[in-house]
């Protein structure tokens, strides 16, 4: 399932001899009064009640899979037509096109309905600005499918002067498994498309000036985060932003234009201190905030689920484990060329409240078809995707206000240094002595099964103006729990104490 977020920025700061726009502590309004050549979005995930009220039935009622559910997606608002229709749509770096209006009729349960209803929906006929084509496209994802006609019509952004005119989108006729409209932001015109995407409009109509966007999607605790397309906020991450080559299309392990780079290895830190390398890690892996989950090969992730006292994937292919590492003080790290990753371990880990008590799962999954890093990792890093420069420009993600910058063709990334400390990840004092079984519940229901999640294929990139035309696309459809009863090996979990 996708999952998203995010924000904008400008003012004026000196980075050694090159001049850079700066906004102090601001909301998005001022900015858009200081002439600002970029756009904030907050980005929700979709348990935030705050924002979509209480959608969501008791996990104890609802005992189903959760391999598509709604609630586990970062989300955006855009004010589509005149007068504007408010649609909250899912940001996607692993797709290339923007579409609306999901049929919310065909959803499974309750609360997926009042999801789907409460993002919004979009009637050409009701926009004075609209302008219905004939071409048409089916868009395929790992999860779901929509049938789509392409519009033109005028998108604004809340609280901001700035809008785009006449951009071409897609509004669903028919759609299967989506509770939202989807926001690609992935590669666009002359790339992946014939047309303008997204992306592409921003800088083509002057409110960026460039084809780049930061992405914070904030931590678990915090339900929200931002993009800010054009711009960067240095109240997001702490250290030098570190830039990585994207890989080239044709030497990336899937021949798909998508925001792939190179990794140096992975490791674990647990709460000892004693950190642990992974043999064979070095590998291309693909930036996605359309996943949920962190997608390895099936050895590499056996072996960290094994490390996490994990007796191996239940009967939906996900790793069951305690819940009680949540509170431990651990990290997965992913090192770069300059710069390592940590993720916390209960960013790592995914707690489901049930009738049966609280279940947990761990935020990765095997696959063989290629290696994909989603929101479990990513909600820990500060990534701006730069298309202007094909690289991406990365941060260990802290949180200490709000700092805006925009960025400028001739921007100087290695300049840049985030206003945060780094995040403390502190090891216990005193780690047990024994195999910790104070540390686990004392009986968990149990469960059987050891299956894979189904691979998920990636799109053709094509775009076609004939009507009836079909692609597909990533958005990887993993999402990611079951609802399944599980036990949890207590022996297994002597390695991460």
């Amino acid at each position: 399932m996708t999952a998203l977020s995010f924000f904008l920025a400008s003012s004026v700061l000196a980075l050694g001899t090159q001049a850079q726009h700066v906004v102090p502590h601001n909301d998005t309004a001022r900015m858009a009064a200081h002439g600002a050549n970029c756009i904030r979005f907050q980005v929700f995930h979709s348990t935030n009640r705050e924002v979509f009220g209480d959608m969501w039935e008791k996990r104890g009622i609802e005992t189903l899979a959760l391999a598509n559910r709604s609630d586990v997606a970062y989300y955006a608002r855009l004010d589509i037509g005149n007068p504007p229709q408010p649609n909250f749509v899912q940001l996607d770096t692993g797709s290339f096109e923007l579409w609306v209006n999901p049929d919310c009729t065909n959803l499974g349960t309750t609360s997926d309905k009042r999801f789907c209803q409460a993002v919004g929906s979009y009637v050409p006929s009701k926009s004075i600005t609209a302008n219905v084509m004939q071409a048409t496209k089916t868009l395929r994802y790992g999860i779901g499918s929509a049938n789509i006609q392409y519009v033109t019509d005028d998108i604004a952004f809340e609280n901001s002067k700035n809008s785009l005119k006449n951009v071409r989108f897609g509004f669903a006729t028919a759609t299967k498994d989506e509770f939202s409209g989807i926001l690609g932001i992935g590669h666009g015109v002359n790339v992946t498309l014939g047309y303008r995407n997204f992306v592409d409009e921003l800088q083509a109509q002057n409110v960026t000036k460039t084809k780049a966007f930061s992405l914070a999607l904030g931590s678990k605790d915090e339900q929200e985060g931002m993009v800010m397309f054009g711009g960067l906020d240095t109240a997001k991450f702490a250290g030098n932003l570190v830039t990585l080559p994207i890989v080239p299309a044709a030497q990336s392990p899937d021949g798909v234009p998508r925001y792939w780079v190179d990794m140096n290895y992975m490791s674990l830190t647990p709460p000892s201190g004693k950190t642990k390398k992974y043999a064979n890690t070095t590998m291309a892996v693909f930036l996605d905030s359309g996943a949920t989950l962190t997608l390895l090969p099936t050895a590499l992730a056996d072996t960290i689920a094994a490390d996490f006292g994990s007796p191996g994937t239940d009967a939906n292919g996900f790793y069951p484990v305690d819940c009680s590492l949540n509170k431990m003080p651990g990290t997965v790290d992913f090192a770069f060329p300059g710069l390592t990753i940590r993720v916390p371990y209960n960013e790592m880990i995914r707690e489901v409240s049930t009738s049966f008590g609280p279940l947990c799962y761990l935020g990765i999954s095997p696959n063989e078809d290629f290696v994909l890093l989603g929101d479990t990792m990513l909600r820990s890093a500060y990534a701006v995707f730069d298309q202007t420069n094909n690289a991406i420009h990365l941060a260990q993600y802290a949180n200490c206000g709000t700092e805006d910058m925009e960025i400028m063709p001739d921007t100087n990334f290695a300049s840049i240094k985030g206003k945060c400390n780094p995040p403390s990840f502190k090891p216990a004092s005193a780690p047990p002595t024994s195999t910790s079984r104070a540390l686990l519940p004392t009986s968990m229901p149990t469960g059987t099964g050891s299956g894979r999640p189904t691979a998920v294929g990636p799109p053709s990139g094509s775009e076609s103006t004939a009507p009836g035309s079909t692609a597909s696309f990533t958005r990887s459809g993993l999402s990611w729990l079951s609802m399944s009863v599980l036990s949890v090996a207590i022996s297994s979990l002597a390695s991460l104490v």
